[in-house]
């Protein structure tokens, strides 16, 4: 790496700016990201730009200009080879209330009830496991390349997309390093790795955010989606997770057919129960994590994180237009898992992204179930 005086003072001056309280053009926010990307500034400059960005408060324009540089400057993509279009399903992370990953389980019952999900995801940032830590220990393989991903999506109908593999040289660097929350936190779960697809749901760490993240996705091409911030009765709003939530209301904007709608749901409005948070609680590591919800995945319908995960699977098939009713939604969700659907759909993406030493490995967890 080699950075001139000049260059190294420029991208100070937009430290300073930042830090002022100015804001950024979406093209100078894409440069400047960039630079990060591609590791053309000190480790020091690059940290310091992005706390001075965060504690700013980042503008749409700006977290357009984010994604525009992770887009032509790290992301690798995949084009499978059908016609139909794909949904992703995925949270920001660095929600206050820490639960049992439910993307990763929602992807799979989802799937199950026949939408093509092509779901990103990434390692643990603030939490006790990320989605790739979890797909891990049920048997995926991160040495698999991203061909994998696309024969798993085409052969059946979903796929993992870790962004350690399809975003490697630049954010999987900084992520791996990083211990506090950025935009690429914010960026990172709506990049687009998967050219088909069209929906995707994906949940926010603070309420005001929700807002932001359809308005870039709409700007950067979406054309559906929906995005809650799940909250708890027991617990202040300003605390919640990043998913629907069974145990308190959640605050949702949707993108539909070009319109931007905010309103409210509660578990009510799924045909579930309300639940108590410590019921969904992230257990007290990725292992244990891990077995909780593959214990629903096979067969475990009538439990507090069965419901978690029927109504967050039940917001793709609405999302992708599927079934637009949500209580419909989450029974067809629930079936999913009952009928075993959803558990045969990790087999399948363990088949083809683990290998034989995945698939061993998902057995052996299969096994603690007993």
């Amino acid at each position: 790496m080699y950075c001139s005086e000049e260059d190294l003072r420029e991208f100070g001056r937009v430290i300073t700016s930042l830090g002022e309280g100015h804001h950024l053009s979406r093209l100078q926010t894409k440069e400047a990201y960039g630079q990060v990307i591609l590791n053309l500034q000190p480790e020091l400059q690059q940290g310091a730009f992005l706390a001075a960005h965060l504690l700013k408060g980042p503008t749409t324009a700006e977290l357009c200009g984010v994604w525009d540089a992770l887009y032509e400057y790290d992301t690798a993509t995949i084009s499978p080879d059908f016609s139909e279009a794909c949904c992703d399903i995925v949270g920001t992370g660095s929600d206050a209330l820490k639960t049992v990953n439910v993307s990763t389980p929602a992807a799979f019952i989802a799937a199950a009830c026949g939408v093509k999900v092509a779901k990103k995801g990434a390692r643990l940032v603030t939490g006790v496991s990320g989605a790739t830590d979890i797909m891990e220990i049920l048997g995926f393989s991160l040495e698999k390349p991203l061909a994998a991903a696309q024969e798993a999506l085409e052969q059946h109908g979903i796929c993992y997309l870790p962004g350690e593999i399809f975003l490697k040289s630049g954010w999987a660097r900084l992520i791996r390093s990083m211990r506090f929350t950025s935009a690429f936190n914010i960026i990172g779960p709506l990049t687009k790795p998967c050219a088909k697809t069209t929906s995707i749901v994906i949940g926010a760490y603070a309420a005001p955010l929700c807002e932001q993240i359809v308005s870039i996705l709409q700007e950067t091409g979406m054309q559906a989606v929906m995005s809650p911030y799940g909250m708890s009765d027991r617990h202040e709003p300003s605390l919640g997770i990043d998913e629907v939530s069974v145990c308190g209301p959640t605050r949702m904007v949707e993108l539909h057919e070009g319109k931007v709608t905010t309103y409210t749901l509660t578990p009510a409005d799924f045909g579930v129960q309300q639940h108590r948070y410590s019921d969904i609680a992230s257990r007290q590591d990725a292992r244990a994590n891990a077995q909780a919800l593959l214990a629903v995945l096979a067969g475990q319908v009538e439990t507090p994180l069965a419901d978690l995960f029927a109504v967050n699977a039940a917001c793709a098939l609405r999302v992708h237009g599927v079934e637009r009713d949500l209580k419909k939604a989450t029974a067809m969700a629930k079936e999913a898992v009952a009928s075993g659907g959803a558990l045969d759909k990790v087999r399948q993406l363990v088949a083809v992204q683990g290998g034989e030493a995945g698939t061993v490995r998902l057995k052996e967890r299969l096994a603690e179930l007993a």
